[in-house]
């Protein structure tokens, strides 16, 4: 058995080293709440708990305003936002309602991803919030000057992960520990990581906690439609298609399409201009149309047999951290 405390868990305050990814769309009150009660930290993604795009940046204030009153009507437990960090010396005025409104909810739990962004970084730092950081496309050097400007903790994204592809090609066995022997400061690992053998084998590779997505979609609490539930289930890694360099999905109408312009020389900026067009992953993963949009999971979906709750997902991944 592991030491059911580290420095993740210190800082985060949460029982078991284990945090849930921020899915653009696939979040909401429920899923943060339960994940957070059961001793993990949820994370609020873009668009938690709605079903359409805002209009403005004054709406996405107002909704994540209202999701986070909603977590706090559900758990007690510290909870993150998720942050997307724009280039350094740029500003996205989204990213920057999304802030506001967090802060004046009370949350001082940031996970970012993106570019170093100084100056969104100097506001997250001033508000006396942790700040939990993830490049794109991780690398030491990234890691190092993340850690130079405030980061508290890393997240190493392996190649492996769901969502948007690390464009380095590095499996998490290989990111996590160049990042982990890179900073002094804790590192996540995330990438694959569906069952105990990956949270074991990340915290071998020097990691403190692992950093959880598609797990969580097959959970009973995620908003995902239960066809996309239920379509990960039944895939398996060696399914998977490449949409672009930056997507992978399980192979439907829409995927299988993309696919072929990819195989013809289409580039990836354009094929994620269209999958961004057709409303990403909110018609397929949260609507369960799966023929009109990407379904994007990690390459370990073999190990993901059924749909559980949150509290038995977490109690599996981390029965190494449970004192009897």
């Amino acid at each position: 058995m592991m030491k059911t405390e580290n420095r993740v868990t210190e800082m985060l305050g949460i029982q078991y080293p284990i945090v849930q990814a921020a899915m653009s769309w696939l979040t909401d009150a429920k899923l943060v709440a339960a994940v957070s009660n059961a001793g993990g930290m949820g994370v609020m993604g873009p668009h938690a708990g709605y079903q359409t795009r805002p209009s403005s940046p004054d709406e996405v204030g107002q909704r994540i305003r209202n999701e986070i009153r909603k977590i706090k009507s559900l758990t007690e437990k510290p909870f993150a936002v998720n942050l997307y960090l724009p280039p350094d010396g740029q500003s996205d005025p989204y990213s920057k309602a999304t802030f506001e409104a967090a802060v004046a909810e009370g949350v001082r739990y940031f996970v970012t991803v993106g570019s170093l962004n100084r100056a969104m970084v100097k506001e997250i730092k001033d508000n006396d919030s942790m700040w939990i950081h993830r490049e794109l496309t991780p690398s030491p050097e990234a890691a190092k000057m993340a850690e130079q400007h405030g980061a508290d903790i890393l997240i190493a994204t392996g190649y492996d992960e769901g969502g948007t592809i690390p464009q380095n090609k590095i499996g998490t066995f290989s990111i996590v520990p160049a990042i982990a022997d890179a900073v002094s400061i804790p590192v996540m690992a995330t990438g694959g990581i569906n069952d105990i053998r990956g949270v074991r084998a990340a915290f071998a590779l020097g990691a403190e906690a692992v950093y959880l997505g598609t797990r969580f979609i097959a959970a009973e609490e995620c908003p995902a439609a239960e066809a996309t539930k239920q379509d990960i289930i039944q895939s398996k890694g060696s399914d998977l298609i490449m949409l672009s360099s930056y997507s992978r999905s399980t192979p439907h109408q829409f995927a299988r399409e993309l696919e072929a312009m990819y195989r013809n020389g289409e580039s990836s900026e354009n094929i994620e201009k269209r999958i961004s067009e057709n409303g990403g992953v909110s018609n397929s993963m949260l609507h369960g149309k799966l023929d009109e949009g990407p379904i994007t999971i990690n390459t370990a979906i073999d190990l993901i047999t059924e749909v559980k709750s949150c509290k038995a997902i977490i109690h599996e991944l981390m029965a190494d951290f449970i004192r009897e």
